[in-house]
């Protein structure tokens, strides 16, 4: 969750916390961390966690994701200075990108039931598409979770890999 979501959508935050979903940090503006210095980013990971508890959510740590993936060893190192362990995905559905980017339902199902294994994470996305407002990874939620149990697949929160 970004700060500025939780900003924004208080309530969602609220209701996320509620249901005992596990709240991760993913910066507070969501910029290429790349591109920053250190001090940016553990200012961005601060800004985000307290902009999520005050939103009424629970503490995002240790949990954060890099915006786009944009991570080097320095970004990394610097986001564990702030107490942070990096998670990255195995398969992103790319539903983000919406019809107008070629995807569809079918295709966002496929590519997470083509690379599914053991300890495999799916990067999904919350909401819309910004391009043409179309909600691909919703849509296709429910069979993808369907399809996963039939396999005899599990799922866990982060927590119980630590």
């Amino acid at each position: 969750m970004t700060g500025r979501w939780a900003t924004t959508f208080p309530a969602g935050v609220r209701q996320i916390a509620a249901a005992h979903y596990r709240i991760g940090n993913h910066s507070d503006t969501h910029p290429m961390m790349t591109s920053l210095p250190r001090e940016a980013i553990s200012a961005e990971l601060t800004a985000a966690r307290a902009k999520i508890l005050a939103a009424g959510g629970t503490d995002p740590l240790p949990f954060f994701r890099f915006p786009f993936g944009d991570r080097d060893a320095r970004t990394i190192e610097a986001v564990n200075r702030v107490g942070y362990v990096a998670v990255r995905w195995t398969v992103d559905t790319l539903g983000w990108q919406g019809t107008n980017g070629g995807m569809t339902r079918q295709a966002v199902m496929d590519r997470v039931l083509a690379a599914a294994r053991p300890g495999c994470i799916v990067l999904m996305h919350l909401g819309s598409s910004p391009d043409d407002g179309t909600t691909l990874d919703a849509d296709a939620l429910p069979t993808i979770i369907s399809a996963l149990q039939a396999r005899g697949y599990r799922f866990v929160t982060l927590d119980a890999l630590l």
